[in-house]
């Protein structure tokens, strides 16, 4: 487990309230991590900074290194795993502030 890819207890319990409305937006099925795939949550994660991703049944991969492989390629951060469903965070200073998610300060 790579802890630089997970965010501080701080940030994910303020992201796990913000994401917990939100309905999965990339689905991994049998193909598992493809190109195309990354494009799609790139998309995502520059519109939305937060972003909840859901692994489907035929996924050749667990979830944990599912989430610590996306993390890595899109230079995001890991919020939460539950289930078959993860959060994924990743800044993006180009958005308006009315639209950034701010993150609480401290440990």
């Amino acid at each position: 487990m790579n802890k630089n890819l997970y965010l501080t207890g701080k940030e994910a319990r303020h992201l796990r309230g913000l994401g917990h409305h939100l309905s999965p937006l990339i689905m991994i099925g049998k193909e598992g991590v493809t190109d195309n795939l990354l494009k799609a949550l790139e998309a995502v994660l520059t519109a939305h900074e937060l972003v909840k991703v859901k692994i489907q049944e035929g996924c050749p991969s667990d979830r944990e290194e599912t989430a610590e492989l996306l993390a890595q390629k899109t230079k995001s951060r890991i919020a939460q795993i539950i289930g078959k469903t993860f959060l994924l965070f990743r800044e993006n200073k180009e958005l308006k502030e009315d639209k950034k998610i701010k993150l609480p300060a401290g440990k």
